[in-house]
């Protein structure tokens, strides 16, 4: 086991609440799997999972039960996910996930931050083909056995798995799936009594770019400029 290849890492929301905002990504999740699955976490794997999730941002409880009464109250916001696709500075390509009640409003904000700094929007299936939409399970490595995981994880759909670090540069164990076997590989961990630090999907890059500090520090403007925008959930990119 190897450490695993991840784009490069970026100090995001230098001026920003951080935590708030991963706190209304968090909330939109639980809106979106409510609606589609119910307010029952027992009976709704997506909103099991969501729950699961916001622990690994610290959100208190009290947070996450007053989003689930939200999302079954009758004047609740019904959020739709959509993905939009752009070439950052110097051909960098984004991934740009958002979660909106108002399309829009949605389209017209991003499109306004990507020209303002010299990127580009795209149509779609411009720049998804770099990028392969995985099932990724962060773990806390204390107490495992990684040969012996890795070895039986493999007859449950695993695809990566190597070394990371969390935000705070915490050692992480970070594997991965085809995002056709995320369930068998979360089953997989369950039977292990294993529970992950999170467990989401992500859009992986097939084809990173390789630029000098200058270059990538205008991509990576643009990237947390975009993560600051409300409606969006996520921006992933071809930086290496």
């Amino acid at each position: 086991m190897g450490r695993i290849f991840e784009v490069r890492k970026h100090t995001m929301f230098a001026r920003w609440n951080r935590m708030a905002k991963q706190f209304a990504r968090i909330a939109k999740d639980i809106n979106m799997a409510v609606k589609a699955g119910g307010p029952d976490p027992d009976s709704n794997p997506a909103l099991r999972r969501v729950i699961q999730n916001s622990r690994s941002v610290n959100m208190p409880k009290d947070k996450v039960e007053a989003a689930i009464k939200r999302a079954v109250g009758r004047d609740a916001a019904s959020y739709q996910e959509i993905i939009y696709e752009a070439y950052a500075p110097h051909g960098v390509a984004l991934l740009i996930e958002t979660a909106t009640d108002n399309p829009t409003r949605t389209v017209a904000n991003v499109r306004n931050v990507v020209s303002k700094n010299g990127g580009n929007l795209g149509t779609s299936g411009s720049v998804s083909f770099m990028f392969k939409k995985m099932g990724v399970f962060r773990l806390e490595p204390a107490g495992l056995d990684q040969d012996d995981l890795e070895l039986y994880l493999m007859d449950h759909g695993l695809d990566e798995m190597g070394e990371s670090t969390g935000e705070k540069g915490e050692p992480q164990i970070v594997i991965r799936c085809a995002f056709s076997d995320f369930g068998t590989l979360q089953l997989a961990l369950e039977a292990r009594g294993i529970t992950p630090l999170s467990a989401e999907h992500e859009y992986v890059c097939t084809l990173p770019t390789e630029l000098p500090e200058e270059q990538a520090a205008e991509v990576l403007t643009l990237i947390d400029k975009l993560e600051q925008e409300d409606d969006v959930q996520r921006v992933f990119h071809t930086l290496a």
